[in-house]
């Protein structure tokens, strides 16, 4: 560890005489990415700095413990010995989890599709709600998002909704998400008080830009028609809403949320790269067994993540086996300990892997 350390260190310097070369300074793209890797390695560079300082430190104070002969100053040497290998052990684990090989995707934004699924009306107002979680949470990370397409009744409830959303390791943040969200209540119609079980699905994709995806234009079925609202009925003159099917795959993406034919047709392309993508990284993953276990959840919509327990107020991820209450907050956006949990866990879970 200490070695990769020592490199990250070097590479740091590097990287900061060269932000400060006027040579480079007047191209735009080279100094754009020095500076991102710059930010990239600034966390565990400090980090490294803070440790080594730690060790030297304590190497002092050991000393002093073992040949100091006032015993008052002995005693306050080994107190202070006692508080350095606590902050060294604790800066060896942060530095193990800063050295785990990032996924190449954390940082990207992601587009996410919330669906109905068992449990007819009642789903249809859950798949509503969580939506409105993922966007409140959305908004508190000052994150941007956007529909891509929609499929309601008008009546609150949601059978389907594409959105996008940008922001700062969107995926990294989110990506736990996917998954099978169920929840028990009872519904505003059940007269008899009868508690019911329905469900949301949630897929989470990568966004997936031309560069990480090339796509034949000849494997593209380009449908145009005219976008409807509520109901069926047609709410535009002209025909807006486009269907892009890859026909090797049979990978369908839709966007009719936009007035512009061409607006639709962007949204709906960046919907099928990124189905795209994420079937080739879900390929590859089932390739490589050990990938498989370094996942907190497989991403499938058959796996039940999550329960919302609306009688007892209460929230489990059955992954992680955690439980909060305040489901109202919860369903506000208010969900960054559940993620912190996810990817705490996942962490461990890569740290076991690489024996460290």
């Amino acid at each position: 560890m200490l070695d990769k350390l020592a490199s990250l260190e070097n590479r740091y310097d590097e990287l900061e005489h060269l932000m400060a070369d006027p040579d480079i300074a007047g191209e735009y793209a080279r100094l754009q990415n020095v500076i991102k890797e710059h930010a990239a390695i600034k966390k565990v560079v400090l980090l490294s700095r803070e440790y080594r300082q730690v060790i030297t430190d304590l190497k002092e104070v050991q000393d002093i413990a073992r040949e100091e002969s006032d015993r008052e100053l002995a005693s306050l040497a080994r107190e202070e010995i006692s508080d350095l290998q606590d902050r060294k052990g604790h800066l060896e684990h942060q530095l193990r989890i800063e050295l785990i090989p990032k996924d190449p995707n954390d940082e990207k934004n992601v587009i996410v599709e919330v669906r109905a699924g068992t449990g007819g009306e009642e789903a249809g107002l859950f798949a509503a709600e969580m939506y409105r979680m993922y966007m409140r949470y959305a908004q508190r990370a000052g994150w941007d998002l956007d529909v891509i397409n929609s499929n309601s009744n008008g009546l609150g409830s949601i059978k389907e909704i594409v959105f996008k959303i940008d922001g700062d390791n969107a995926y990294s943040r989110l990506k736990h998400e996917s998954g099978t969200h169920r929840v028990q209540r009872v519904p505003e119609t059940e007269s008899s008080g009868r508690i019911h079980t329905s469900a949301a699905t949630v897929a989470v994709l990568p966004e997936a830009e031309e560069v990480d995806l090339q796509v034949d234009p000849d494997d593209l079925q380009i449908d145009i028609y005219f976008a409807s609202g509520h109901g069926g009925q047609s709410v535009q003159k002209n025909a807006t809403a486009v269907r892009i099917t890859h026909v090797p795959t049979g990978i369908v993406a839709t966007c009719q949320d936009e007035r512009s034919q061409h607006k639709n047709r962007e949204k709906a392309m960046a919907v099928l790269r990124s189905r795209l993508l994420a079937q080739e990284v879900e390929r590859q993953q089932n390739e490589r067994s050990s990938a498989r276990k370094s996942q907190v959840g497989s991403g499938d919509r058959s796996e039940r993540v999550r329960t919302y327990n609306f009688p007892q107020d209460r929230l489990t991820d059955h992954r992680v086996g955690y439980t909060r209450h305040n489901l109202e907050a919860v369903l506000d956006g208010d969900i960054d300990d559940i993620i912190g949990e996810l990817i705490t866990h996942e962490q461990a879970i890569k740290l076991e892997e690489l024996g460290a």
